[in-house]
Order: C-alpha cells, then sequence, then structure tokens
C-alpha cells in the first residue's frame, strides 16, 4: 500500500527535525505533505485557534506554513491542503526534545499527532531526546535509523481506532541503542516544575517557568518511558485518546448513587 503521509511538529517549519520526520515518511512513500506552524508552537498542548484567523503560506511544494498550532496544521491539511483524499498517516516530529511522562500532557508534538488520531488516521508523535552535551546538536539519526522500521511495524500490526502512538529515542548515537521497548506513561516527581524570577533593565520583574534538573535524575520506574530512555531503549508508549478511569469511574458510581 502506498500511504499518503501528513508531516508535522511543533518547533516549526523550519526546524531541523521536521526534515528528518519527512525523511522517515519518504522511507514509507512518495506521497508526503508538510504543514507546520510558522512559529515555534513548543508546549502548545491540543490549543485551537478559534479567535484567530489562520494564515497559510506555500514555502514549497507540497510544503506549508501555518500561523497556527499542530492542531491547526493537522485540520489544515485534512481538511484543506489535501484534498478530498486526505492523509492515510499523521507523523508529528521529529521534537528537538523528548516527550515523555508529563510532558505528554503539555507537548504540541504529542497534540499533532492526537488530532490525527481524532479525525481517524492512525497518527505517530516522535521525538529526539538530547542529553547535556547534545542538547545544541541532537543525534537526529538515531530517529532516522530506527523511525521507519518501527513505524512499518506498528503500521502493519494495525494502530487501534483511539490510539496514538508516542515514540521516543533516546540520546545516543544509532550503535549504542541497546533496543525497543513497549513502555507505558512515567511520571516525574512533583518537583519537576519551577518558576525562575529575574529582572529586566528597568527592574522590574519576569518569569520563566522551567524544569529543575536534579528532578529528572530520580531513578524512573521500570517499564516506563523515562526508564526506557535511561536504559538507551527506544520507547514506544501507545496513548488512548480516551481519558476515563474505569476503575475509579465504578467507585464513584457507588459513592454518588
Amino acid at each position: 500500500m502506498s500511504y499518503r503521509i501528513l508531516c508535522t511538529n511543533d518547533d516549526g517549519i523550519h526546524a531541523p527535525g521536521l526534515k528528518i520526520v519527512e525523511e522517515i515518511a519518504r522511507g514509507l512513500s512518495d506521497d508526503v505533505w508538510v504543514v507546520a506552524p510558522e512559529l515555534d508552537q513548543s508546549g502548545v498542548s491540543h490549543s485551537l485557534s478559534l479567535n484567530d484567523p489562520l494564515r497559510l503560506r506555500e514555502v514549497g511544494p507540497r510544503h506549508f506554513a501555518v500561523r497556527g498550532t499542530p492542531t491547526d496544521c493537522v485540520i489544515m491539511g485534512s481538511r484543506h491542503i489535501l484534498g478530498e483524499k486526505g492523509p492515510d498517516l499523521v507523523l508529528s516530529g521529529v521534537n528537538r526534545g523528548r516527550n515523555v511522562a508529563e510532558d505528554v500532557v503539555y507537548s504540541g508534538t504529542i497534540a499533532g499527532a492526537l488530532e490525527g488520531t481524532i479525525l481517524g488516521i492512525p497518527s505517530f508523535a516522535l521525538s529526539q531526546e538530547f542529553s547535556i552535551e547534545t542538547r545544541h546538536a541532537p543525534l537526529w539519526d538515531t530517529a532516522l535509523k530506527f523511525g521507519p522500521d518501527i513505524l512499518r511495524k506498528v503500521i502493519d500490526a494495525g494502530v487501534p481506532k483511539n490510539t496514538v502512538i508516542n515514540v521516543n529515542f533516546p540520546a545516543c548515537t544509532p550503535d549504542q541503542v541497546k533496543g525497543v521497548r513497549v513502555t507505558r506513561q512515567g511520571k516525574r516527581n512533583l518537583g519537576f516544575l519551577k518558576v525562575d524570577k529575574r529582572h529586566d533593565g528597568r527592574g522590574n520583574p519576569y518569569f520563566w517557568i522551567g524544569f529543575e534538573r536534579a528532578a529528572m535524575m530520580d531513578t524512573p520506574a521500570e517499564g516506563t518511558d523515562l526508564a526506557a530512555l535511561a536504559a538507551r531503549y527506544v520507547s514506544v508508549t501507545p496513548l488512548r485518546l480516551d481519558r476515563t478511569d474505569e476503575a475509579f469511574s465504578d467507585a464513584l458510581t457507588t459513592t454518588l448513587k
């Protein structure tokens, strides 16, 4: 089968990782389209532009920039740009930095894939972890080497209708990767978020939301996305669109009778 693939990201139309996801897509098909945000949209989660118009710019053949969020891009790509024959597959990424644990809630990369899932399209979120040493030069070759084969196998197995596949590549060279693990979403300790207060040239305070490095050094639970990356495995996590807590729902039914 020849797939029609829609690629997007949250790092923006000029991000290096977008070229990587396009190359991964071309390993699966010649029918590849790129629709990505005009500007960096990291951390916007699943936000949708309802109060602002979407500006569309064609930057090259089958390459479009949208002044909006990753969610906007997937909607524009599947419902407008690609015409009546929409995409068969949505690939979101490759994000510069991992999207694991609580990142799943904030990530625009994952939101782009989630929107594809909502629209009934098999969708993958792809992220390349970096270390302190590789922060300014992520090891994209790792995503390039392992991405296509993982996608082929998962697609052949069949992606459930309401599930998005979250793939994270470890911060090491391809030959250092130990394998692939299917994982569950991990959890960091509660101290990972911090507010950094600074002052501008006039002495007025301003703030940055950041992350505590020490919190990221905790030993992650076995079987999680965090543990897989720490051990240099590619992490593949199926995430469900339905977030209902079934166990508590049963208990709550009894409580509220």
